[in-house]
C-alpha cells in the first residue's frame, strides 16, 4: 500500500513533522531530513494501522496526492508516498512449516491448552500482545 505523506521541512532548530491525511491520527517526526522522515513514518503506519486492526476498525485505502492537495491544509508541505508492505491487513490463512525443540512445543502445547486455543491460535495470540 503506499500512502501519501505531507511532510513539514525542518532546520537546525526544528523537526521535520510528517502527516499521514488518510490515516486520522497518525504522523511522525525526523531530525535528519526527508529519507528518515519517510522511513520513520512507514513504521507509524504500520503501528496505526495494527492498532486499528485490534480495535476492529477500517483501515482507509491510500487517497491520490492530488485529490488531498486540493483541500489546501498542507500547502507549502513536501508530498512523498510511504510504501507499506500489503500483508499489514492480509488475513488469508497460510500454512507454515517451523522447527522447534520438543521441550519448547510441550511448553507451547501446554499454555494453549490452558489459554483455550490450538497451537497456531496461541502463537498468534502471542505473536500479536508483543
Amino acid at each position: 500500500m503506499k500512502y501519501p505523506i505531507a511532510i513539514e521541512p525542518g532546520n537546525e532548530i526544528q523537526a521535520w513533522g510528517v502527516v499521514v491525511p488518510d490515516l486520522p491520527g497518525c504522523f511522525s517526526a525526523a531530525d535528519e531530513g526527508i529519507d528518515e522522515a519517510i522511513e520513520n513514518t512507514k513504521e507509524a503506519i504500520a503501528l496505526w494501522i495494527e492498532d486499528a486492526i485490534s480495535h476492529n476498525e477500517a483501515i482507509p485505502q491510500p487517497s491520490s496526492i492530488t485529490d488531498i492537495q486540493k483541500s489546501g491544509e498542507y500547502d507549502g508541505w513536501i508530498w512523498a508516498i510511504a510504501e507499506v508492505d500489503p500483508a499489514l491487513i492480509d488475513d488469508t490463512i497460510e500454512r507454515v512449516n517451523i522447527t522447534l525443540p520438543r521441550r519448547i512445543l510441550a511448553r507451547i502445547d501446554a499454555q494453549a491448552r490452558a489459554a483455550g486455543e490450538s497451537r497456531s491460535g496461541y502463537i498468534a495470540y502471542m505473536a500479536l500482545m508483543q
